[in-house]
């Protein structure tokens, strides 16, 4: 059956003409003999499945079964080095009369020997011996020590290359945060579950500091307290995963105990005192400052109040070590409400609610066989604040003087929904290949509600909530992968090989009629511009149409389209030596609407001795574009000096796109090489560093604003999807921990990671456009702010008894950003250009925060944590003139804009 599956596709009969190697001829060591054992967990006395046994200094080595059981080939005096996620490495030495080993692993806080799920298909490669650098994080402590509820916000302060940070006043961006890693855009990441994709947004984010034009993953779609462990890889893998993977992949592990509950409540809020002065600085009247003359009326001294409820419970299946584990996880998070000008008075980060589900789950069918499912929901209501308007008495004719006398703030709120599923079923076939089939499903649906608002059009009529319509992106992967592990040739290799078909939808869904339409005096939408006129003010002035804040989609807007693609790998690794190992990959795809790709990827490792080895790799990448940014289009109010500039994005398909010459998006190509170090010592010190050169062509941007005044849409502006730059990325990574036991109840933790970068327009491909137009230094100077020039953290960990500390440290890069006074007064020439620099120029200084932490632990099942993230209070450097993009003092840069945040948490496991 597997044959009938594979064999019919395109070229796989030269994709599977690596498969001769699996004729290799077998070579044992001399004086070598068969070796079997378990291994289990010391405290509970259950088998852990895959553990690694390795004979020290060589590759050689074997996973255990679903039954902890093992088997190698051996010879006395060797060293057998066993090593498991979450427990100590421990070592046993083989002797002559004893052929069936008993092992037992103590639990551990040590990642350096975990086996990672990603970089690699090589059952056996821990993170430390990786060609290829990966963090692996353990979100749990994380999670429970710093306070923070949400992924983004977690792996931003954990993580050297990922960067994320709270947007306001940017639509759908204020309700899913755009991340990236190594200065990349939001899309150029694969984001794997248990070595599954993930699906992505149907965002496409227009607005905010990071991921112009991109579609990312919802990483906050995930329950942090469902999660195990994240593995970030951190190089191109094109080849071995597919698009999107330019910049790196991140894989979350999700829990696999099988009993006992834990779980916790953690409340937090942040503080509202930002300081005095700003109204003299400004000579502005100015909302939100120190928690007092609040958009809401109420005088505070925190808000953005946040209470998160998780809970995790594991239940075994059967009695070969299958499980079924259970995440639920309610989050809470009011508004914070910032220094904002009075055409921004509500700036800030959003109000969410949410409810989170997650199952995973193993039932092995015999000793080699097993089938595995998991997936879960996220729901989520978020409320944004967008630009105030002036009453009409104030001359803004958007506001309707019976509705609102004093002029509004519109909420632009959502209704967030993620389902995913997963389903497959792993078998070792008797030959000693692995097989695993499986299906996964995913969709996001994104659904806008814009309340606390009106249609000026209709007048005294116009509603004051609206359904506007939104968008959906559901994904459907099934793969089959092959792998086997050859110990006996050479010193080691690892063959795999598979395919994999996936199908996505996009679509975008109307709201409703009043959200977008333009209304004539007699309060009909008008439908045909050359019979009816727009509605006008007592001044004969035309009333602007559709729910203000957030225009609806109309049924013009609607989309509905789908594509499929074919892909086929073949991944390999050869340990020529017990020192050297060297990794190639292939890959080929062929996608249904803009053709096939070819990417490959070889990596090396060398141990100079057993602490220090060299790696490094060079790959090229690809990243297709997305469904939504081919047909993605919407009619908005950009807001320009405090005023509403109707604007539309143009589908990439449209006449409109064609007739200004921009071309059909096509994919974007990389070139990724990497080249690095890891050194450790048997102390409890080890390193890493690695530097990097991205080079990617085409890459896919949202343009600047070209004069669609003529062309009879009722728009000032035109905005298009574009391959529009060539970047280059370089730049170092850098890891340093250690950690010492001072005695056996106390230890101490120490830790430095690092990302330098430094990223360069190489090329505009603006071809006969004006290139100021097409990408001006506004959209240069945000391109560039996503990819910092440095992010530096350290950590403390301190542990005595019951009690444990935990202090980290966080350098933030200066950011430099172009001000909205591009929007407003675009510059054309270059002398234009020159002009603007000294004026519109907003640079945010380099600067510090703090974190600290302290748990006590009052039994073996209660802890209590209480602590403070940004403890010092740092905000960015304020920008007085009224320029920022958001319409505040700040960007959304570095460490964001809400300020300190304490939190207390109770954890509890039974």
């Amino acid at each position: 059956m597997i044959k009938n599956l594979i064999i019919p596709l395109r070229y796989s009969q030269y994709f599977f003409l690596a498969l001769s190697l699996m004729a290799a001829p077998r070579v044992f060591a001399q004086d070598s003999r068969t070796i079997r054992g378990t291994v289990t967990d010391a405290e509970t006395g259950e088998a852990i499945i895959g553990a690694t046994v390795v004979i020290q200094g060589t590759t050689s080595g074997d996973v255990t079964d679903i039954e902890g059981n093992f088997q190698l080939e051996a010879k006395t005096g060797d060293i057998l080095e066993v090593s498991y996620v979450g427990y100590q490495r421990m070592t046993v030495g083989v002797v002559d009369n004893r052929s069936n080993y008993q092992i037992q692993l103590n639990p551990s806080a040590e990642q350096l020997s975990e086996i990672v799920v990603v970089g690699s298909r090589n059952q056996n490669r821990t993170v430390i011996d990786s060609p290829v650098p990966i963090d692996v994080i353990d979100i749990a402590d994380l999670a429970a020590n710093s306070g923070k509820a949400e992924i983004n916000q977690i792996l931003q302060y954990a993580a050297p290359s990922f960067n994320a940070t709270k947007q306001s006043g940017s639509d759908g961006a204020d309700h899913i945060d755009p991340a990236s890693l190594r200065g990349l855009g939001p899309d150029q990441t694969l984001v794997l579950i248990n070595g599954k994709r993930r699906h992505q947004s149907s965002l496409v984010n227009v607005f905010g500091t990071r991921g112009r034009g991109n579609s990312g993953t919802d990483l906050n779609a995930i329950p942090a307290s469902a999660i195990k462990r994240i593995e970030i890889l951190r190089d191109g893998a094109s080849a071995q995963y597919g698009s999107d993977a330019i910049a790196g992949v991140i894989n979350i592990v999700l829990k696999d105990n099988d009993e006992g509950v834990t779980g916790g409540i953690t409340y937090g809020a942040y503080s509202t005192n930002v300081g005095a002065g700003y109204e003299d600085a400004t000579g502005e009247t100015m909302w939100n400052i120190e928690g007092k003359n609040r958009l809401d009326g109420e005088n505070k001294s925190f808000d953005g109040n946040t209470v998160k409820l998780d809970m995790n419970y594991g239940v075994s299946l059967g009695e070969k070590g299958g499980f079924v584990n259970f995440t639920t996880e309610f989050l809470s998070k009011e508004r914070t409400l910032r220094p904002g000008f009075a055409w921004r008075k509500g700036y800030g980060s959003a109000a969410v609610d949410g409810f989170n589900f997650m199952v995973n789950s193993v039932l092995p069918i015999n000793e080699n066989t097993e089938f595995y499912a998991f997936g879960g929901r996220n729901f989520r209501q978020t409320d944004a604040y967008a630009f105030s308007r002036d009453s009409f008495a104030d001359g803004d004719n958007r506001s309707v003087p019976s509705l609102y006398p004093n002029g509004f703030t519109p909420h632009i709120t959502s209704d967030i929904t993620d389902v995913s599923a997963s389903a497959g079923v792993r078998h070792r076939m008797e030959n000693g290949w692995n097989v695993d089939f499986s299906n996964s499903f995913g969709k996001n649906n994104f659904h806008y509600y814009i309340t606390g608002t009106n249609n000026a059009s209709m007048k005294a009529a116009s509603p004051t909530d609206f359904d506007a319509g939104g968008h959906s992106l559901a994904m459907n992967v099934t793969n089959l992968d092959f792998s086997k592990f050859y110990k006996d040739f050479a010193a080691g290799f690892n063959l795999a090989y598979g395919m994999e078909y996936r199908t996505e939808r996009f679509m975008i869904f109307s709201g409703e009629e009043a959200s977008y339409a333009l209304y004539d005096n007699n309060g009909i939408a008008i439908r045909n511009p050359a019979d009816q006129t727009p509605a006008t003010d007592t001044n004969g002035d035309d009333l602007p149409g559709g729910s203000q804040g957030f225009p609806g989609y109309s049924p013009d807007n609607e989309v509905d389209r789908s594509r499929s693609n074919l892909g086929l790998y073949l991944d390999t690794e050869l340990n020529l030596s017990d020192d050297f190992l060297i990794g190639a990959a292939l890959r080929f795809e062929k996608y249904s609407d803009f053709g096939e790709t070819f990417n490959f990827k070889l990596a090396s490792r060398y141990n100079i001795n057993d602490d220090f080895s060299l790696r490094g790799s060079f790959s090229t990448g690809f990243r297709a574009p997305s469904l939504a940014q081919i047909h993605y289009n919407l009619i908005f109010n950009n807001i320009v000096a405090g005023a509403s500039v109707p604007s539309l994005l143009s589908a990439n398909t449209s006449t409109v796109t064609k007739a200004f010459g921009i071309g059909p998006l096509q994919e974007e190509t990389a070139t990724n090489t990497s080249i690095g170090f890891t050194y450790k010592m048997d102390n409890g010190f080890n390193i890493t560093v690695d530097a990097y050169s991205i080079a990617v062509e085409d890459r896919i941007v949202l343009t600047d604003n070209f004069d669609a005044s003529g062309l009879g849409l009722g728009v000032d502006a035109a905005q298009f999807f574009a391959n529009g730059v060539d970047t280059k990325t370089k730049g170092v990574d850098i890891v340093l921990g250690y950690t010492y036991d001072i005695s056996n109840t106390s230890r101490l933790n120490l830790g430095i990671s690092g990302n330098i970068n430094d990223l360069t327009i190489e090329k505009i491909n603006n071809g006969s456009l004006n290139r100021f137009t097409f990408f001006g230094p506004f959209s240069q100077a945000y391109l560039k702010a996503a990819a910092p020039d440095y992010k530096f953290g350290a950590n403390i960990g301190y542990t005595v008894s019951k009690l444990s500390a935990n202090l980290f440290i966080t350098r933030f890069s200066e950011v430099v950003i172009q001000d909205f006074q591009w929007v407003d007064s675009p510059a054309t020439t270059q002398a234009e250009a020159d002009a603007l620099f000294p004026i519109a120029t907003d640079t945010y200084e380099a600067a510090t925060t703090v974190d600290f932490s302290m748990t006590y632990s009052f039994t073996d099942n209660l802890r209590l944590t209480l602590g403070g993230n940004n403890i010092f209070n740092v905000y960015p450097t304020e920008q007085y003139d009224g320029w920022t993009d958001q319409g505040s003092l700040y960007d959304s840069v570095q460490m964001g804009s809400d300020g300190a945040y304490f939190f207390g948490r109770i954890g509890f496991n039974f």
